[in-house]
């Protein structure tokens, strides 16, 4: 055992049976202030770039243990492992099919929440509404009000926000609003600071009121990165059934390309976490294996990231949600030949450990738990137009748990249709999706679903149907 120590920090080290590099922290960094912004080259102090076991602290406390030797790895088990890397998995072959099945999964998207990091400048060409200009909205709003030491308020509310965290999520300004009154829009604010400044306080306040209820954009937005979701959904309170994802619907033959590299995956997750994947593989082997990804391994869902000079797929620290607690994620990175990056190294904070994964690379990682983020990613030494780094995480989603048969979600989807598109329907309107409140509870979906699948179909799956029926009869007897 070799203990290595940085900056204050310890950790074990040993060689495993594989000959892999097996690192055990004897730390944990709270870090949870770091969720939302972004790692950088400071935030680690281990960079892995070889076969390697990263395992959490001990959950023992080795002080209240008489009997410890210290040797952390005699009592490390999978539940303490944080990631498993492993250089070299997948062939070009298994990697070009990936690539061509899922790259255009990732689109633009507005909606990865904390991963997306700090607001950038502009959003979609709007500039964002910043944290600032809302306060000195309400300062003029609330009527001006005067600090208790005479102090200048709007100087206070800028000196506040120099200061302050990373902004997530906001509104935007309505360009075309702007535009009515102002001839810079980029730059605007200023100006209305000082229009404000030089009216008298209701008026002023009656034009901050204008500017934040019709200038302002209702949606709020976090930072846009190119990240999309291939595979399969479950229900989803807009959407009650579990279904395949817009971009496998529409692309079912280019996706099926990517099979052969999530076999390969399958095989080595199985082989590096038997017992993590022996609690994944009871949860698919219930779920009805059309939900699965080539219909033979324990993954539900894929999200795609990609980064190119056009397109940002950098992630701020995040846990990440919906995956099954029980199981473990996966991660590689692909890239064409002729494409490549620099950097973007995949961070774990809490341990200071940071791991360089490139195209066949695998690394399995427990990120529901651990804070994780990348650094920039940079292009290659032959330029920008040659930047491109694909990212991939398999993972079983939780809550797909709860889906029925195939045929049984696609009818729950066919009922939901059926009412939409039914203009005499009692509960039809304008723009009606076909969901209503209770609806899988009614005779309604009762009937609709003994029609179509038959009466041994609803006594699997709404057996209380029945006892309705017959608590009915009883009583009209």
């Amino acid at each position: 055992m070799e203990e290595i120590t940085i900056n204050g920090r310890t950790w074990q080290k040993y060689k495993g049976d594989e000959g892999q590099d097996v690192y055990i922290a004897k730390f944990m960094i709270p870090e949870e202030d770091l969720l939302g912004k972004y790692v950088d080259n400071d935030s680690y102090d281990i960079l892995v770039e070889n076969d390697a076991d990263f395992y959490l602290p001990p959950s023992c406390d080795m002080t209240d243990s008489a009997s410890c030797d210290n040797q952390c790895i005699n009592c490390m088990t999978e539940t303490e492992v944080a990631f498993k890397f492993r250089k070299g998995v997948f062939t070009q072959e298994e990697q070009d099919g990936a690539y061509e099945g899922l790259y255009d999964a990732a689109i633009e998207s507005n909606n990865r929440g904390l991963a997306a990091g700090p607001r950038e400048a502009t959003q979609g060409g709007r500039e964002w509404v910043t944290g600032f200009q809302l306060d000195v909205l309400n300062y003029y709003i609330k009527g001006q009000p005067k600090a208790i030491d005479g102090s200048d308020q709007i100087e206070t509310l800028r000196k506040k926000h120099e200061k302050a965290k990373h902004e997530i999520r906001g509104g935007v300004w309505l360009t075309t609003k702007i535009e009515t009154e102002y001839d810079d829009y980029k730059n605007f604010f200023p100006e209305a600071m000082a229009k404000m400044a030089s009216m008298s306080v209701n008026d002023a306040a009656d034009y901050a009121k204008m500017l934040k209820e019709k200038w302002v954009s209702d949606t709020s937005y976090a930072t846009a990165i190119w990240s999309g979701i291939a595979g399969f959904y479950g229900r989803y309170p807009r959407i009650p059934y579990g279904r395949a994802t817009a971009y496998v619907d529409h692309n079912r033959e280019k996706f099926e390309k990517s099979y052969p590299f999530a076999r390969k995956l399958e095989a080595e997750f199985a082989r590096l976490l038997p017992n993590r994947h022996a609690k994944q593989k009871e949860f698919a082997d219930r779920l009805d294996n059309k939900f699965l990804i080539g219909e033979d391994t324990t993954f539900t869902t894929i999200t795609v990231n990609t980064t190119t000079k056009d397109r940002n797929a950098r992630m701020a620290c995040h846990r990440d949600a919906g995956s099954l607690n029980e199981g473990f994620s996966n991660l590689t990175v692909i890239a064409p030949p002729g494409k490549s990056w620099t950097n973007g190294y995949l961070v774990a904070p809490e341990v200071r450990a940071a791991v360089n994964v490139r195209p066949g690379d695998l690394l399995l990682i427990d990120n529901m738990r651990v804070i994780h983020g990348n650094t920039p990613i940079e292009p290659p030494e032959s330029g920008p137009d040659d930047m491109l780094r694909m990212s991939l995480v398999y993972y079983f989603r939780e809550d797909m748990d709860q889906l029925g048969s195939w045929d049984y979600e696609m009818t729950r989807k066919n009922f939901v249709d059926d009412r939409r598109l039914n203009k005499e329907h009692p509960l039809w309107r304008e723009y009606w999706n076909g969901v209503s409140p209770n609806m899988w509870f009614e005779q309604e979906w009762y009937d609709y679903l003994e029609n179509k699948m038959g009466r041994e179909v609803v006594e699997q799956y709404h057996p209380e149907a029945y006892e309705v029926k017959s608590s009915l009869e009883g009583f009209f007897a």
